[in-house]
Parts: C-alpha cells; sequence; structure tokens
C-alpha cells in the first residue's frame, strides 16, 4: 500500500494502491491515502530521511529526504503549521514565513518548492511571534486565486495572496480581531462558504470571514446544541479536569461540517498530554449543532495541520466513524459508535496528518 510518487519509483517499498476520486467532467485522478510520518533519522548534510505510514497500525511505507529544521525546530526556524500537504516555517529572526512542500511525500526531494512570503507586520497590541495554525484556500499556494491565512495567538488574522509573491507583489492584510474567543482558536477554510471560518473557545459561536473579497467583518454563527448525551458524574469529573480545543471540518464528499471537541488531560508529571474524550456535532446552516456518534462513512484527521475528513471506503486500513488524532505526544484514535478510545503516548516528529494528494500518474515497481 506504497504511495504513488511521480519522481523516483526506488522510493517504492510496497506496490502502491490506486484510490481514484472523481475530478472535473469525464477526467479521473489518482489519490493517495491519508499519512503521517512516523520517524525521522539523520541522513547528513543538515537532512533527516523520514518515514512514513497511511494508517495509525505503524507500518512505515516510504522514505524520503527533508530539512532537519523542518522536523527538529531551532532558535531560527519553528515550523508553525500545515495544510494540504504544505508546511509553514516561521524564521524568526527575519520576521517572514515559508511554505514549503518538503514533508509532502509526493513531493520531490531533490527540488522541493519553498516560497517566501513578505514580512510580517504586527498589529498594535499584538504579536506574531507565536502561531496558532495557517490555512490556505486551495490545494497549492501556486494557484492564482489562493489565500494564506495565518491566525496568531492573540487577536491577530493575516491573510496574503502566495502567487503574487512570486511576482513580488504579495502583501499581508491584517485583522485585529475584537471577540477574545477567539483569540486562541484556529482558523480553517470552508470551500463550500468560500470563507475562512473560525470557532470561538467552547464552542458557542463561528466566525466566518470572506477573505478572498477581502472582507473583514465577520458573520457571526451562534451554535446551538442539541441531544446532549447523559454523562455519568465520573464522566463529568474527568472532563472537568480537561484542557478543550475545538475544531472545525468539512466534508468535501458529502459538504457536511462537523465541529469536534477533544478533551486532553495533562500526564506524566505534566510532560505529555493524553486525549480523554472526544464529541462531534454536525452544524447546521442555522446554528444546530446535533451531537452525533455515527457521520457514516467518515473518518475525521486532527492535528497540528488543518482538520480534513475522507471517505473510509476509498483508502485501505482507514476506519470509518472514527476521528484520529496526532498531537506532539500522542497518537489516538477514538471510535464514534461506542467512545472507545485506543492509542498511545509518544514523541511524535511532526505531528502533521497529510491529506491525501491528487497525482496526474502513477509510477510501478
Amino acid at each position: 500500500m506504497s504511495l504513488l510518487l511521480g519522481y523516483s519509483p526506488k522510493l517504492f517499498i510496497r506496490k502502491p494502491v490506486l484510490v481514484r476520486a472523481s475530478g472535473g467532467g469525464s477526467s479521473s485522478l489518482v489519490q493517495t491515502p491519508p499519512c503521517f510520518i512516523l520517524g525521522a533519522d539523520p541522513c547528513g548534510a543538515d537532512h533527516v530521511l523520514l518515514e512514513y505510514a497511511y494508517s495509525m497500525k505503524n507500518h512505515p511505507r516510504l522514505r524520503k529526504k527533508a530539512p532537519e529544521q523542518l522536523v527538529y525546530n531551532d532558535a531560527e526556524v519553528t515550523t508553525i503549521g500545515s495544510s494540504h500537504g504544505w508546511v509553514a516555517s516561521l524564521m524568526h529572526g527575519v520576521g517572514t514565513l515559508r511554505l514549503h512542500d518538503d514533508l509532502n511525500p509526493v513531493a520531490s526531494d531533490a527540488n522541493p518548492k519553498r516560497i517566501l512570503l513578505p514580512p510580517l507586520v504586527t498589529v498594535p497590541h499584538c504579536q506574531t511571534q507565536i502561531v496558532t495554525n495557517v490555512s490556505l484556500s486551495s490545494p497549492s499556494p501556486e494557484d492564482e486565486d489562493c489565500v494564506v491565512a495565518v491566525k496568531f495567538l492573540g487577536p491577530q488574522l493575516s491573510y496574503c495572496r502566495p502567487s503574487s509573491a512570486l511576482g513580488s507583489k504579495s502583501k499581508w492584510f491584517n485583522i485585529r480581531i475584537a471577540n477574545p474567543s477567539f483569540f486562541s482558536s484556529r482558523v480553517m477554510f470552508s470551500e463550500k462558504l468560500n470563507m475562512f471560518r473560525i470557532p470561538g473557545a467552547g464552542g458557542q459561536i463561528i466566525g466566518s470571514w470572506d477573505l478572498c473579497k477581502d472582507q473583514h467583518t465577520p458573520e457571526i454563527l451562534v451554535l446551538r446544541y442539541r441531544y446532549l448525551p447523559e454523562l455519568s458524574e465520573a464522566e463529568r469529573e474527568v472532563m472537568d479536569t480537561c484542557f478543550t480545543t475545538e475544531h472545525l471540518v468539512e466534508s468535501q464528499s458529502t459538504g457536511e461540517t462537523f465541529l469536534v471537541k477533544c478533551f486532553r488531560q495533562s500526564v506524566n508529571g505534566g510532560t505529555s498530554w493524553e486525549t480523554k474524550a472526544v464529541m462531534v456535532f454536525r452544524v447546521l446552516p442555522l446554528g444546530n449543532a446535533l451531537y452525533t456518534q455515527d457521520i457514516g462513512d467518515l473518518t475525521i484527521f486532527i492535528s497540528k495541520s488543518e482538520a480534513f475528513c475522507v471517505r473510509a471506503s476509498s483508502f485501505p486500513d482507514v476506519r470509518p466513524n472514527e476521528v484520529y488524532i496526532l498531537e506532539d505526544t500522542e497518537i489516538a484514535f477514538f471510535r464514534l459508535a461506542d467512545s472507545d478510545i485506543s492509542g498511545h503516548t509518544k514523541r511524535v516528529v511532526a505531528p502533521y496528518f497529510i491529506p491525501p494528494q491528487n497525482i496526474e500518474y502513477q509510477v510501478w515497481d
């Protein structure tokens, strides 16, 4: 079940599995399964040899080279997030962001793409050194209309158009968010609405910004929770001790929007975190958030990358109706039907799930 690469067949460990996704018109695309980086070994010249896996079974499938800085951050460069298989790094000394495809398993390690974005501008009473995450409006920042949004910890939300950066015409547009419930939240892009969205802390509201049209005033959707489960006293006590994060996820195949709440607890003397509970809500257009234990054939992937979901039946070894979680110190999966959590705590060198990548042709061993 190896990835399909258009570069070097030597990278294959096993014969690849073909997964086809419908493209425009009568054409079809070949897609790689979702994957993550299982490990990284030094290989000289400030590079590491990455080992990828396609499922949570820890079966390595592929090895490719990447810069060591993108995996083991230093004082000069910090990897701050990922979207559509592109990672973003913050260069502290010069205050700029750079987009890389080095960690994308279908990208060339011999000729990686790196896009330097313009210098960051800090809005008064804000900061641009701690980043919550990044989000791209299209699969590639080289697309003409692609918008890159960066959410900083605190009030600042910034965006630019990287295709303009290629012509040295790009600049950052900066927004100072007034509502403090968005300060620590993550941004995502909704293809359905063509807007960037941020869930408020606690999941009471969702803000939507039409940055593609340079609209800086958000639309606010107030959520009304329905069908909440009855929790035991023990379950409530555990959840009350947890740190909660909210993640918005949109299914491209069904058009549904989900709000995922992850409840994580400090363990091992505060050196790591462990997921104790997950709750998934189906968000309807008018604001009803319906608790559900059944998302059908979908699987949700939560990591330091922009969250995404896929049809499980389209990819081998991906289990339906589950939430896969990848964090700095944890690999876990949550089964929605019976709320079962399995996994383990371990140091994850690059906590990024990489979504399916479209390729135009395949190479066989």
